[in-house]
């Protein structure tokens, strides 16, 4: 136990001081000086069953102060709850919404990556930027024009915000602000915007892309099977210029959780793609996990002498990580020491998503077992 609680010990003094700040929150939304020409953008909309919240994130985008041309392209990926009929009443009038009826998904394609390489096609040629951006996230006034005039400032292929998630439910205070934390842990934003790091990640809810640097890269086409397209879309531009990984200000999920079966799926869909599918590589996840969040407090409540002091001391490290996410959800501090409690949770979820992979049951969404499509790549 002391020789498990030092080693702990050790990887929190590691994550704190030598992890890229990821626990600081420190890389948020920030402007930059209006360019002299505003350029222009499309936004690709993959839309599934979204009748709930479309109309909110039409809106928004449609309300955008932005000095440019934009339109938007929603790509109806074979809806039965009326998303696009939902999307044109919100539109009205304005002729900047184009509808694409979305055709059945190919083998070797995930079904969103599909819908999303229609929308880019419909958009054509002519813009500068595609923002990809998900049916359920709502975009204040000025967030594009903050978006197009950073990524025109520092010349960016990639420009991501990490939006803000609802943080009102039981579940969603319980579960959430360990998910934002989560994030960075596994890809700290410092050193997903280094470009001298091999790190590269983005928040799939809004991405806007340099649209030749995307064609450049081999198109969607060059991610197609992809279940964490967000990160790998990354990956696929990083090595063609820079990109950025902020949290957001101005962009919000309209998606809630009113339940832990909300959060469980959301888990379930894609973590064990997260791992490559590999048995051995969620074996050693959810031994890591224990080591890194359960051993602290098995020590301390349990240990006595130097093992009950290092996990006195690892759990404390925990629970001081938290704090930034804590106080940007408005959640109580006293919530950092049940970091460990929350973390039990998603591996469980993690051992799930790997147990429904290999009963073929692997990436459902929206009524589709993605991960077998994309594993006939």
């Amino acid at each position: 136990m002391l020789v498990l609680s030092l080693l702990s010990l050790a990887i929190w003094l590691y994550m704190i001081f030598a992890r890229g700040g990821f626990w600081l929150a420190a890389e948020r939304e920030r402007g930059a000086p209006a360019p002299a020409l505003w350029p222009e953008v499309v936004a690709v909309i993959p839309a599934r069953d979204e009748a709930d919240s479309i109309a909110v994130t039409i809106g928004s985008l449609l309300t955008q102060d932005y000095r440019g041309s934009f339109r938007i392209v929603l790509v109806d990926d074979e809806s039965a709850d009326g998303t696009a009929q939902v999307a044109r009443r919100a539109a009205g009038a304005d002729g900047r919404l184009d509808i694409v009826a979305g055709s059945p998904t190919p083998a070797g394609w995930s079904g969103k990556l599909w819908a999303v390489a229609q929308g880019i096609a419909a958009a054509g040629e002519a813009p500068r930027y595609l923002l990809l951006t998900d049916a359920d996230i709502s975009y204040a006034p000025g967030a594009l024009a903050g978006l197009v005039s950073r990524s025109e400032a520092e010349g960016l292929a990639l420009n991501s915000l990490m939006a803000r998630l609802a943080c009102a439910s039981w579940p969603e205070r319980f579960a959430i602000p360990a998910f934002i934390l989560f994030f960075p842990m596994l890809y700290p934003f410092a050193w997903a915007n280094d470009p001298r790091k091999k790190t590269a990640a983005a928040a799939g809810g809004c991405m806007l892309v340099r649209r030749e640097a995307l064609a450049a890269a081999g198109g969607i086409a060059a991610i197609r099977g992809a279940l964490i397209d967000d990160c790998a879309l990354a990956r696929l531009l990083k090595a063609r210029g820079a990109i950025r990984l902020s949290l957001a200000e101005r962009v919000m999920s309209l998606r809630r959780y009113h339940d832990f079966r909300e959060i469980r799926r959301m888990v379930v869909r894609s973590a064990y793609a997260q791992l490559n599918y590999s048995p051995a590589l969620l074996a050693f996840t959810l031994a890591a996990m224990a080591l890194v969040f359960l051993v602290p407090v098995a020590s301390a409540l349990f240990a006595r002498g130097g093992a009950e002091a290092a996990g006195l001391a690892a759990w404390a490290l925990m629970a001081t990580a938290f704090q930034p996410t804590l106080r940007e959800y408005r959640v109580s501090p006293l919530w950092g020491f049940a970091l460990p409690a929350i973390a039990a949770l998603y591996a469980l979820y993690t051992l799930e998503s790997g147990l429904a992979s290999a009963r073929g049951q692997g990436g459902l969404w929206k009524g589709r077992f993605q991960e077998a499509r994309a594993r006939q790549r």
